[in-house]
């Protein structure tokens, strides 16, 4: 491996992403501090994607490029393939239609290397009809306190925005499959659930999102099941840590709808909207109870 390189894995799942797929990896080759290795899990596309990221070998500049494919089984799954490809200290996380812009892993690194922390994100630009919008995810946790709490609360970090320990990682399981969406957060969560796990969300926007009706992104219904269910899962685990497990509960709750409800109205889907603020009050009073007094739920991970 030359020198030059970071000993970080780029995980990259791929789904129909035989027209985007190359912008990616070139986001990867363009880095300031490259990667030692790219490895993209085609899961079962039935395009050109496979092909796609196999023609990109001669243009990683150095950069070890390893493609796999598999039957389709969503990309929770994917990247635990990749995972287990791995061979980086730190693995980072690209979709096949995103990408980073030149600066990203070098910062990240930077935020990561010689600490305590486990994981490491930031902002990104959020690029739709033609123009950037910038995401400010860092505001979220600016406050104080503890880092588990303050992710079940405040949610959502990008997953292209993520660098993290692979140790870490895969000491948590990985990915749990059977989520439809969301496995990210969920991953998240049980990494920071670890006693003395800590984050940083840094305030610079070095990631770019391509939203697309079709994209991993785009699914609100199933994000929202998803989240709920999430809430649910980890729930228990907020008793180990200072303040009320029913006002953390119910302030994940209440954020997920909202963050549903303002996706439909911007789709102009009224419906939808009403709807999910109907099912509000009958989900605060069902997942509380789950919580209080149900079984505590297991993540479905590679080793389970």
């Amino acid at each position: 491996m030359p020198s030059d390189l970071a000993d970080a894995s780029v995980i990259v799942p791929a789904y129909r992403a035989g027209a985007t797929i190359g912008r990616a990896l070139e986001s990867i080759a363009a880095q300031t501090l490259r990667p030692r290795e790219v490895i993209v899990v085609d899961d079962g596309s039935d395009d050109d994607t496979f092909e796609a990221a196999r023609s990109r070998t001669g243009a990683m500049r150095d950069i070890s490029l390893k493609v796999f494919r598999q039957a389709n089984q969503g990309a929770g799954a994917a990247r635990n393939r990749a995972l287990g490809e791995a061979s980086g200290y730190y693995v980072a996380f690209l979709d096949a239609d995103d990408e980073w812009l030149p600066k990203k892993l070098a910062r990240s690194l930077s935020c990561l290397e010689d600490t305590d922390r486990v994981l490491v994100a930031h902002n990104y630009l959020l690029f739709e009809n033609g123009t950037d919008r910038v995401i400010d995810t860092a505001r979220r946790f600016r406050e104080a306190g503890t880092p588990f709490v303050g992710l079940y609360r405040k949610g959502y970090i990008g997953t292209c925005t993520v660098v993290a320990r692979r140790d870490a990682v895969l000491a948590a399981g990985g990915f749990d499959s059977t989520l439809l969406a969301a496995q990210d957060f969920d991953l998240w969560l049980t990494m920071l659930g670890k006693p003395g796990a800590r984050f940083e969300v840094f305030d610079e926007a070095l990631s770019r999102y391509h939203i697309s009706q079709g994209g991993i992104t785009s699914q609100t219904d199933r994000r929202l099941k998803c989240c709920l269910e999430i809430a649910r899962r980890h729930a228990p685990a907020l008793k180990a840590h200072p303040g009320s497990v029913l006002a953390s509960l119910w302030f994940r709750i209440i954020a997920v709808h909202y963050e549903a409800v303002a996706v439909y109205l911007e789709r102009k889907d009224s419906a939808s909207a009403l709807m999910t603020c109907l099912r509000l009050p009958v989900n605060l009073f069902v997942l509380s109870m789950a919580a209080l007094f149900g079984r505590q739920v297991n993540r479905k991970t590679q080793a389970s």
